[in-house]
């Protein structure tokens, strides 16, 4: 094996599959001893100094989550406990693939990150304006997010690369749809919805336990530019997002959401028809529908970016009693990697950053490191358990169980084969004008790869509809692969 070019790690290990995240079973948990996801995503994650990886660019504001119907049988998550509750929080927006430079307008997703100053500790909700993203395992975000940066000869935005990941990832084309759509160059962080896009449990106190998704839905309607449109705002007005928020707020008016939460049984998961844990896909509403349980006001603007938004630490690992995880890979590799990004971009105690920093007593025994912004415990005890009155756990907070069965594994998600349904019901679900702007955001943007490329990524689109892939192929000028026209 001396001679073959293999895939290894950093340490020179052979790595034997790239692609799935070693679990307990299927579909997991992600397990720690997966030292290849590890080492990737720790090395991802310190690549950058000191600008975000993603979500580089952003805007912030201050407002509050208030609790607008009782949900009290899904979750005793103390902040949802009462109608008329109020609890602040903080929202930051951003672009995701483009520097700090880059454009508001740019055609990317953007962030949707909340932090909610409970009386339970902070519960960060990092989200995104879609409901699925391009991948549904951890393992493969260093590459997907490698294609949207630069090249590494020319340091150029290079369509090669980036049709070239998508094209060999199927599971990428529903995002991939709505990014081309008119969805993919929002009007302005106002006037665009948020989405908790992964699968999360809630517990009530009697100890039962619900899949849901959460949905913010702006309540000032969701509008957005053409691509010609957001391509002359770049040029004329890059910071036209964060200016529009910043005055808007500034002005004395506010910005509002309804929060809606999809509920699923936990015996569903096993037989709902997709994959109740995989992030490139919905939770079709007619099945589960949403049901509104609280508002999201922002009414004030942040005194200082970079004390306020540019060192904002969000992160999916902070939750609170009456909120758990689910075995989504993608989220199990988020709640190590963001609060690991953290400490690499504001060092190991950015959680005392006065805009990170609960709003209530923190009692735990860690100690020293960088940047130390507090009296770092004075002269009480430094260990546990110790005789001296130290804070104890307390094991009515427990975690609710997940009971799982199986091998450790490299394994995909169930039916995967089912990846192009859903990408075919939202083309199905465009009016022909936003077919055809659609079509023509494709043609402009997978028109710069080659043409192995466009007629791969044509292919996977006529299989999510044969008029969606054929129309791409006759606006890139091509035959569509020999197999898709058999299909045909």
């Amino acid at each position: 094996m001396a001679d073959k070019e293999y895939l290894t790690t950093s340490s020179g290990a052979p790595v034997s599959d790239n692609q799935h995240s070693l679990t307990a079973g299927n579909p997991g948990p992600t397990l720690l001893e997966d030292v290849h996801l590890i080492d990737k995503l720790a090395h991802f994650d310190r690549e950058r100094i000191p600008e975000r990886v993603v979500h580089a660019k952003g805007a912030g504001a201050h407002g509050y989550f208030e609790v607008t119907h009782d949900v009290a049988k899904w979750t005793k998550a103390d902040f949802l406990s009462e109608v008329g509750k109020k609890t602040p929080l903080f929202i930051r927006f951003s672009t995701v693939g483009g520097e700090k430079g880059s454009a508001d307008s740019a055609r990317d997703p953007r962030g949707f990150a909340i932090k909610i100053y409970t009386n339970e500790g902070n519960y960060d909700i990092v989200g995104n304006n879609t409901p699925v993203f391009f991948i549904r395992d951890a393992i493969k975000f260093p590459d997907l997010i490698h294609t949207q940066k630069r090249n590494p000869q020319t340091n150029l935005k290079d369509a090669n690369m980036y049709w070239d990941f998508f094209s060999l990832t199927p599971e990428s084309l529903h995002q991939a749809t709505i990014l081309f759509s008119d969805r993919g160059t929002p009007k302005s962080y106002r006037h665009m919805d948020g989405f908790g896009s992964h699968t999360f449990k809630w517990i009530n106190a009697a100890g039962e336990a619900f899949w849901i998704k959460y949905h913010f839905k702006a309540d000032a309607g969701v509008e957005n530019w053409t691509g010609p449109e957001a391509e002359h705002l770049a040029g004329t007005d890059p910071d036209y997002a964060t200016r529009d928020l910043f005055n808007h707020l500034a002005s004395g008016q506010t910005v509002t959401w309804t929060a809606s939460v999809q509920i699923m049984p936990l015996a569903d998961a096993d037989t709902y028809r997709f994959d109740p844990f995989d992030v490139t896909k919905v939770w079709l509403h007619k099945d589960y529908p949403l049901i509104p349980f609280g508002r999201i006001v922002l009414d004030r603007n942040p005194s200082n970016y970079f004390a306020e938004v540019e060192q904002a630490a969000f992160a999916p690992t902070n939750i609170v009693p009456g909120i758990g995880f689910s075995p989504d890979k993608m989220l199990q590799g988020r709640i190590f990697s963001y609060p690991d990004t953290h400490r690499h971009r504001l060092g190991t105690n950015f959680d005392l950053l006065p805009i990170n920093r609960p709003q209530v007593e923190v009692r735990s025994y860690a100690r020293d490191g960088a940047m130390r912004s507090d009296e770092n415990g004075g002269a009480s005890v430094n260990y546990e358990p110790n005789s001296f009155g130290g804070p104890k756990a307390a094991k009515e907070f427990e975690h609710h169980p997940l009971e799982i069965s199986g091998q450790t594994v490299r394994t995909g998600y169930r039916d995967e084969s089912q990846d192009f349904v859903q990408p075919g019901l939202l083309y199905r679900l465009m009016t022909e004008a936003e077919k055809t702007r659609l079509i023509a955001n494709l043609v402009g943007h997978l028109g710069k790869a080659n043409r192995e490329i466009q007629a791969r990524q044509a292919g996977l689109c006529y299989k999510a509809d044969p008029d969606y892939g054929t129309r791409l192929a006759q606006g890139l000028g091509i035959e569509l692969p020999i197999e898709a026209a058999a299909a045909d």
